[in-house]
């Protein structure tokens, strides 16, 4: 009778190669620390530096540039990091230098200190570019050309991510709701802490899947394969990697509002109420969890969907995935078109949260269709010697759709008009009431008193109609009518918009009768508020709004325009499907299920018995 021995690396488990599953848990804790991270990223810029816990005190305009540079360099650092595999480490020794240097940046990034924050950011777009491009590169070694699996290998390595994404999102969220910011950057950083355990643990499982391609355990076809020059095929399924690349651009510039527009919305614009004793409202971050959980719930469907058309013989290309996913996933800003509409009916109103559910459902499905199948395309078509550049080149076009994504969030915000208050506290307590308001005390510990936040050095705000009357700009308060003129100047001068919020008012025939509306946020100074013996002396307190119909108009023609773009770009793709299939030369036209035969690798012990 004869046995065949496995060793570690060449066990399996599920009916997918034992290392798929090592590889799963150390992206999933990665990704626990990216996603928890990115979830409270743009609140927290945004956030006052005079709030009990202080962000940045960016305005959002400016918070979500950040996070446009921020998720772009992220992926673009995936270039340089499959070009040190491809030449100098191989993909497993980038992936385990990518994971030390993710751990020192969340650790950083804990600490309180503007330096650290943008020294961690910085440490973190180093490491995420040596591990990210590496470690999907790896998933697709370990499955042999012509491997029916692989698309579903790659799924299942997808759903690891999004487990440690919806993990993130909520546990990430509510500590820093609860607790604090950094508190929830330290969560983070543990979770990447854990990864890079599981990684260093399970590397017995991933013998010869990741190795240099001059190193000594990568086989004389393989190191030839390496050395030869790109044949006509080769460069044919080059183009169409490069092409789809442009999918990729195109679908995470819509997808990626979700940190960045749809956060800071949500925050502001959806009724998060539930109130519970121990939770009042659901944290804005928390809600980036739909999407992961969707994933988690929905992912072997969509996979298992895929697989059953391939093997019916029906049109299951990956390009033709990715045309599909792009539609649906731009289907989902329909609702948010809805709840835009919703939450603009009344003066301040919010949208329900229905709307939102519903958007990253869609959001999710057309995820599904595109992104796990985009990594395992890149597998399929890219040559040996290019493997993990090209994974690299992938990442580049994600990281170039987060710019994307950053810029046309940015544009869905209106820059706030200023001025300065010009009156004394005494004459502005009248348009507040007291609140109870948490302070940090002396031991940094966290006290609820009950005060004017003028008293405090804390923000205030009042709702106010705003109108022209006679050509002159009047502002009077909602609820009783009493006009703000006196207590604030608006800013004049070169840099003062003062003149484009007369010319905005006269063009919509805005009237006393026909008011537009603002919350004018009163909020002092940084530095001044920093003075603690000056504190309550109800100086330096500057003024910034926006008006409440103009922004909701430019959201609404942003979800619009997200909608009608993709869904217009994934039929444009559907028309050119045949023509691009041609360059792939049949790559994914022998696809099958590989029996215990075709798995035998040369390596196997074989003993007689």
């Amino acid at each position: 009778m004869s046995t065949i021995t496995k060793q570690p690396h060449q066990k399996e488990l599920f009916g997918h190669p034992a290392g798929l599953f090592i590889l799963f848990f150390t992206e999933m804790w990665e990704r626990f620390s990216y996603y928890g991270m990115r979830g409270i990223l743009t609140l927290y810029i945004a956030t006052s530096a005079t709030a009990v816990d202080p962000g940045l005190g960016w305005t959002n305009k400016d918070a979500l540039w950040l996070y446009g540079w921020y998720t772009m360099l992220v992926y673009v650092a995936s270039i340089p990091g499959g070009w040190i595999a491809d030449k100098f480490l191989g993909q497993k020794k980038t992936v385990m230098l990518g994971g030390i240097l993710l751990c020192i940046g969340h650790g950083v990034l804990a600490i309180p200190e503007s330096w650290a924050f943008f020294t961690g950011l910085l440490l973190i777009i180093l490491g995420v570019g040596g591990l990210k491009p590496n470690i999907s590169t790896m998933v697709g070694g370990l499955y042999k050309e012509g491997d029916i699996r692989r698309d579903n290998g790659f799924t299942i390595f997808y759903i690891g991510i999004n487990i440690g994404a919806f993990l993130a999102s909520i546990s990430v969220g509510l500590v820093a709701y609860k607790y604090g910011w950094h508190y929830g950057f330290g969560l983070a950083g543990i979770g990447m802490l854990l990864g890079q355990i599981v990684y260093i643990w399970g590397l017995r499982y991933l013998k010869g899947v990741g190795e240099f391609s001059g190193g000594a355990e990568v086989s004389e076809a393989e190191r030839e394969a390496a050395k030869r020059p790109l044949s006509k095929i080769e460069k044919d399924r080059i183009v169409v990697l490069l092409i789809s690349f442009l999918i990729v651009v195109v679908f995470w510039g819509a997808f990626e509002q979700a940190g960045g527009l749809m956060n800071l919305y949500t925050d502001a614009k959806v009724n998060r109420t539930i109130g519970l004793s121990w939770l009042e409202e659901i944290p804005a971050a928390v809600f980036q969890s739909l999407n992961a959980g969707y994933i988690i719930i929905f992912g072997t469907v969509v996979g298992g969907f895929w697989l059953w058309m391939k093997k019916k013989g029906k049109e299951a290309s990956s390009l033709y995935k990715m045309a599909i996913g792009t539609i649906i996933m731009g289907l989902g800003y329909v609702f948010m078109m809805f709840a835009s509409k919703e939450a603009s009916a009344e003066v301040f109103g919010k949208a329900a949260m229905g709307w939102v559910f519903l958007a990253y459902l869609f959001h999710t499905i057309g995820e599904l269709c595109t992104s796990p199948v985009a990594l395992s395309f890149i597998t399929k078509l890219a040559p040996l010697k290019y493997a993990s550049i090209m994974m690299g080149v992938y990442f580049a076009a994600t990281g170039f759709g987060n710019k994307l994504a950053g810029s046309i969030g940015e544009s869905s915000q209106l820059e706030p008009f200023g001025g300065k208050m010009v009156v004394s506290k005494q004459e502005v307590i009248p348009f507040m009431s007291k609140d109870s308001i948490p302070v940090k005390n002396a031991k940094k510990e966290i006290d609820t008193i009950y005060d004017y936040p003028i008293n405090l050095d804390k923000n205030f705000s009042i709702k106010s109609e705003v109108y022209l009357a006679d050509s002159k700009i009047e502002f009077d308060r909602i609820d009783t009518g009493e006009n703000l003129n006196n207590l604030f100047q608006l800013s004049q001068g070169e840099d003062s918009n003062t003149a484009e919020l007369k010319k905005v008012l006269e063009e919509n025939n805005v009237t006393k009768n026909n008011p537009y509306h603002a919350r004018l946020v009163f909020e002092k100074d940084k530095d001044a508020a920093q003075k603690t013996e000056n504190m309550g002396d109800g100086e330096n307190y500057g003024v910034s709004f926006v008006l409440e119909e103009q922004q909701s108009e430019q959201e609404y023609k942003t979800f619009m325009w997200l909608t009608v773009f993709t869904v217009a770009f994934g039929l444009l793709l559907l028309l050119f499907l045949k023509k691009l299939k041609k360059l792939t030369h049949g790559a994914e036209d022998k696809e099958r299920e590989l029996t215990l035969e075709d798995n035998k690798g040369p390596e196997l012990e074989k003993f007689q018995e």
